[in-house]
């Protein structure tokens, strides 16, 4: 039966790509999407399962987890098991429940089959990537570059060969982000609507990165382009940044008191110390006890790290591959964002409003380069967005060489026709449609 799950999967990408995309487009992307989920499932059995790397640990705490809420069911029927009922499931509920109904359809333990489900998702991720790269205005050349670089992340392939939840939640936060940038082009309730049980099944895999995503799923929602002007816009994240910060401290009815928990929890000494302490890759910083202290050396770890001189685990120094691309997508997501900066405030707006404040929250609460290298994924994801903005930019100049700039975002959605040179606007900057 897993087996079946694992060829169904695969089928699932196929539909998934052919219904998604042109048929020229599809035929370019299926073979490498294909072959990223083959490069799981073959990592998965050849490497993980034979404990080639001393790595994981997660991921079976997850399947057991599953295990119990599998033998909950046959106890007392089909329902959702809480984390009051089964201690434990905090934060790894909707993984865990996922796990258990694969095991459930196969009559007992399906590693194999839960991870061909996880690398279904993690390969349906790569999809968002292409079209929100379109969003933002690169090109097919671009956003299937971006997609390909995706696909092979090796800190994305190993987390999405197994039953760890990080690919899960990098899909959920992604296809997040995606629903409100594509909201920034052209409002639809429609896409209000499912962003609301993406954001519940990401409080079930990983909560506080609901509170990341909601700000910029508000204010795309706002549709400021349309009712605010961009300095207003600022003035509006200020006192809203203010206000917060305000009720925050203010009691534990307010509906701020679970982001109040969230984040004590995780600036706590006690958790900075443990992480600290876990593996052979902790970081510890001279912050004195407090959070917000030494916040350079912590954003430099939480950005750059780990370094090419960084000692540590066989995993972390193969993890130094991964450093040299995010630094290669670093350089061009910088070059990215001053484009954006030129045609669209709006839109990089919202992308900095994740990742600056993502990156900023990770440094106060992150102590270990592993988990770093680990949970700063989403934000890699997002911030190589930018990075096919430069690309597109890069390929203009090549083919033009009076180019300048890209035209205007709304321009490009809105004014296509008024163009003399249409070809080359329909392929720099007519965003394909999400969703």
């Amino acid at each position: 039966m897993e087996y079946l799950i694992v060829a169904i999967a695969a089928a699932m990408l196929g539909v998934i790509v052919q219904t998604t995309f042109a048929p020229q487009m599809a035929r370019r992307i299926l073979p490498v999407l294909l072959v990223a989920f083959a490069v799981r499932i073959i990592l998965h059995v050849l490497v993980m399962q034979a404990d080639v790397i001393d790595y994981g640990g997660d991921d079976a705490a997850y399947m057991d987890l599953a295990t119990k809420i599998l033998a909950r069911w046959e106890w007392e029927g089909f329902h959702y098991v809480t984390a009051e009922q089964l201690p434990g499931l905090y934060s790894v509920g909707a993984v865990c429940h996922l796990f258990a109904a694969i095991m459930y359809v196969c009559d007992g333990p399906a590693e194999l089959a839960c991870t061909a489900v996880v690398a279904l998702i993690s390969c349906a991720l790569c999809v968002v990537i292409y079209k929100m790269a379109t969003l933002v205005g690169a090109d097919e050349s671009a956003a299937f570059r971006l997609l390909v670089i995706t696909a092979f992340m090796p800190s994305f392939v190993l987390h999405s060969s197994d039953t760890f939840k990080d690919g899960i939640n990098a899909f959920l936060v992604v296809s997040c982000l995606g629903l409100g940038l594509s909201n920034l082009r052209r409002f639809d309730i429609r896409k209000v609507m499912l962003a609301g049980p993406l954001l519940w099944t990401l409080w079930q895999v990983r909560p506080y990165m609901v509170f990341m995503c909601a700000p910029p799923l508000l204010l795309s929602a706002l549709s400021p382009k349309r009712i605010l002007s961009l300095r207003s816009t600022a003035v509006l994240i200020g006192l809203l940044v203010t206000g917060l910060m305000v009720l925050v401290g203010t009691g534990d009815q307010l509906l701020t008191a679970p982001i109040q928990e969230e984040l004590l929890h995780a600036q706590s000494t006690q958790v900075r110390m443990f992480s600290a302490g876990s593996g052979s890759s902790g970081v510890t910083f001279d912050d004195g006890g407090n959070a917000w202290g030494a916040l350079a050396p912590k954003l430099l770890y939480t950005l750059l790290s780990p370094f090419p001189w960084t000692d540590g685990s066989l995993v972390l120094q193969l993890g130094k591959i991964e450093t040299a691309i995010w630094y290669y997508l670093l350089w061009n997501a910088m070059i990215g964002a001053r484009e954006l900066w030129r045609r669209d405030r709006r839109l990089l707006l919202v992308l900095a409003l994740f990742i600056v404040s993502g990156f900023i929250i990770y440094a106060t609460t992150v102590a270990n380069i592993g988990l770093i290298f680990r949970q700063r994924m989403p934000l890699m994801m997002i911030t190589s967005l930018l990075a096919a903005v430069a690309w597109t930019r890069c390929r203009a100049r090549k083919e033009r060489p009076g180019f300048r700039s890209l035209p205007p975002f709304h321009e490009a959605v809105t004014d296509v026709d008024s163009h003399r040179d249409s070809d080359s606007v329909r392929s720099e900057g007519s965003p394909a449609r999400f969703g």
